[in-house]
């Protein structure tokens, strides 16, 4: 069988090594050539589809490329590994969903339950022998999946994000659902309450908030140490946990150590309070952290690829809120644009190092300078976490 990947990003680089003889298609490819295990790496003009007996795509390759639009055998990760996959649990949503999986896998880590795919291990790599499947599962790797599907489906809220991919919050969303007409009456589906009639067999179990979810589940809220925006996330974790083992574990749940680069509170050397949630890309995340601080007067540092959705609604939400704006990358004058037009004061700032020199002028005790860029990175940096590591470093460098 000739397979043939599209884009060399940490997916198809695993699948690669693992199978060896692929044909990986990358538009930084510009002659033929072969990688350390034997693949063959070419331009796209090289594609030949009658040539090729599957086509599996990074999971963000660009749904509309020339590649994509060839493919004739066109498959996901997730549908390749479907029939060696054991029982499985993929977790979705806007916000929240890295947290939500490695919460959960802390939980039940304990019965050989491996945590992968958009977080951790690629699919490739895991362990089909483990008892269960843990999987971040992004909206990219779901437009792509027509076969696979979980036995039990986690969903956190869906607000908009990737749309300059997914071309409207609609197909955005769809990518999210479409996971619900495969699943059969054994299955289990956590959602939102807005999905609560979204045609599935599948048993659904809707909530509208945390305490309904809650309430339903049976789980005592005063045993949960984490607040909003994280107290969602543990509710699913141990909502899932129910689910499976039919019990509860809150001091197991509470143990669990959040990730850098989420709300990280750090204080510079005046002890003055600086936070980096640089995974904030987007505007729900962005919100999230804004009412944690609302009682605060903020200063924002706010930008980067905007990924082609709408802000206006964050800027309306700001104007009840003492703020100052920074902004920052590509999306700069659009911040602007959008302070201007709910009278906010912002500063055109352009790079994060000019953004926080800044806020160090101006920054008081009692204020907080947050770092939630409701955008990519990707604009500036290799990685979100990149920004957080840049923003941290010229905090420790302020005199």
């Amino acid at each position: 069988m000739k397979i043939s990947l599209f884009g060399y990003g940490k997916t198809t680089k695993t699948f690669a090594q693992r199978f060896g003889n692929c044909d990986i298609y990358d538009d930084h490819f510009t002659s033929i050539s072969k990688d350390e295990f034997g693949n063959t790496l070419l331009p796209p003009c090289n594609f030949n589809p009658s040539k090729s007996d599957l086509e599996i795509p990074s999971p963000g390759f660009p749904n509309d490329h020339s590649l994509i639009q060839q493919a004739k055998n066109l498959s996901s990760e997730y549908d390749f590994f479907y029939d060696a996959m054991p029982k499985s649990v993929w977790i979705s949503g806007t916000n929240g969903k890295t947290t939500t999986t490695q919460m959960t896998h802390q939980l039940l880590k304990h019965i050989n339950a491996q945590m992968g795919a958009n977080i951790g291990t690629p699919l490739a790599q895991m362990d089909t022998n483990a008892k269960l499947w843990i999987l971040e599962s992004s909206s990219f790797s779901l437009f792509y999946t027509k076969v696979a599907k979980p036995e039990i489906y986690a969903l956190l809220p869906i607000t908009p994000d990737h749309l300059s991919w997914h071309k409207s919050f609609k197909d955005y969303e769809q990518a999210k659902l479409s996971v619900l007409d495969r699943m059969n009456e054994n299955d289990v589906a956590i959602l939102p309450k807005k999905y609560e009639n979204y045609p599935s067999h599948a048993y659904i179990i809707s909530y509208e908030n945390e305490q309904d979810l809650a309430q339903k589940m049976q789980i005592d809220l005063e045993k949960i140490h984490f607040k909003t925006p994280f107290l969602l996330d543990a509710l699913i974790a141990l909502s899932i946990e129910k689910i499976i083992l039919d019990r509860c574990s809150y001091e197991l749940l509470n143990s669990f150590k959040m990730d850098k680069n989420k709300l990280e509170e750090i204080f510079d050397h005046k002890n003055r309070l600086w936070v980096n949630d640089t995974k904030a890309t987007n505007l729900d995340a962005c919100l999230a952290a804004l009412k944690r601080y609302k009682d605060k007067k903020i200063h924002l540092i706010l930008g980067g690829d905007d990924k082609g959705v709408d802000l206006s609604a964050l800027f309306v939400f700001m104007k009840s809120l003492d703020i100052e704006l920074y902004a920052i990358g590509k999306s700069t004058q659009k911040i602007l644009d959008y302070a201007k037009h709910v009278n906010l004061k912002a500063h055109s700032c352009e790079i994060l190092a000019q953004a926080v020199k800044k806020i160090h002028l101006s920054l008081a005790h009692d204020e907080v300078a947050l770092l939630s860029p409701a955008c990519a990175s990707l604009d500036q940096f290799i990685s979100y976490e990149e920004r957080g590591e840049v923003f941290k470093q010229c905090i420790q460098d302020l005199s």
